[in-house]
């Protein structure tokens, strides 16, 4: 019983630390945040609950940037921006016309369409400044 109680404590913990940050996180910076607080705690076990929250429609994966997937806990819909030379992740603020070209996009296909991804790529404004 004891261990199913540490299991739901961690993996709730592994989700809020997710749902609490902007930054877009790896699996490794999340275990980082938890290790002290769950000395037990395992890498293995972040990337387990990770590609179950994935699964299950909790948590975005954003994808491989600079050899790491990085994820989303915000699951509404927004788009990112991932800078080419620093590989930071950011928001991007929504666009009432992304709203629009759903619902275009729906209507041309006459398709339900129940999820969408928009990734730009470029670099940031701190790289541009140190360059």
């Amino acid at each position: 019983m004891n261990k199913r109680q540490n299991y739901s404590r961690k993996r709730e913990a592994i989700l809020d630390t997710l749902r609490s940050t902007k930054t877009h996180p790896t699996a490794e910076w999340v275990y980082l945040q938890l290790k002290s607080q769950y000395p037990d705690l395992s890498l293995g076990t972040v990337y387990r609950n990770l590609s179950q929250f994935k699964e299950d429609g909790t948590i975005v994966s954003l994808g491989v940037v600079n050899g790491q997937e990085h994820f989303d806990g915000d699951i509404s819909p927004h788009s990112h921006f991932i800078c080419s030379h620093c590989g930071s992740v950011l928001d991007v603020p929504n666009d009432p016309n992304l709203s629009i070209m759903f619902k275009r996009t729906s209507q041309a296909l006459d398709a339900q369409i129940e999820s969408c991804h928009i990734l730009f790529r470029g670099i940031c404004s701190d790289c541009m400044k140190k360059q």
